[in-house]
């Protein structure tokens, strides 16, 4: 059984930091891939950013480069976002998914075939 273990949301102030961090354990790849989606009130979910195991292969939705790093621990089979210059508009659930077959990764939710509960991003003053 696939297990996801999602943590660092909360309450930032615009222009602020966070870090999530997204666990995952239970499954078996010889190559896989972990997206991060995040999904506001009243809006489609949306693809932020994912990385492959092999190659640290990354992508980023346009919205978030150059504030948003991916990246990843294989030994603790471990991705984390790093979130800079956080805005209002980045407020949204955030979760994380696996893509168990994949050489290389999309910021499309249909690749993905099991994910996280999520957690709450709010950036407000």
């Amino acid at each position: 059984q696939v297990q996801f273990v999602e943590s660092g949301g909360g309450l930032v102030q615009p222009g602020g930091s966070l870090r999530l961090s997204c666990a995952v354990s239970g499954f078996r790849s010889n190559g896989y891939a972990i997206g991060w989606f995040r999904q506001a009130p009243g809006k489609e979910r949306e693809g932020v950013s994912c990385i492959t195991r092999d190659f640290g292969n990354t992508d980023y939705a346009d919205s978030v480069k150059d504030r948003f790093t991916i990246s990843r621990d294989l030994a603790k089979n471990t991705v984390y976002l790093q979130m800079n210059s956080l805005k209002p508009q980045d407020t949204a659930v955030y979760y994380c998914a696996i893509d168990l077959i994949a050489q290389t990764c999309y910021l499309d939710a249909d690749e993905y075939d099991y994910w996280g509960q999520g957690t709450q991003v709010t950036v407000s003053s």
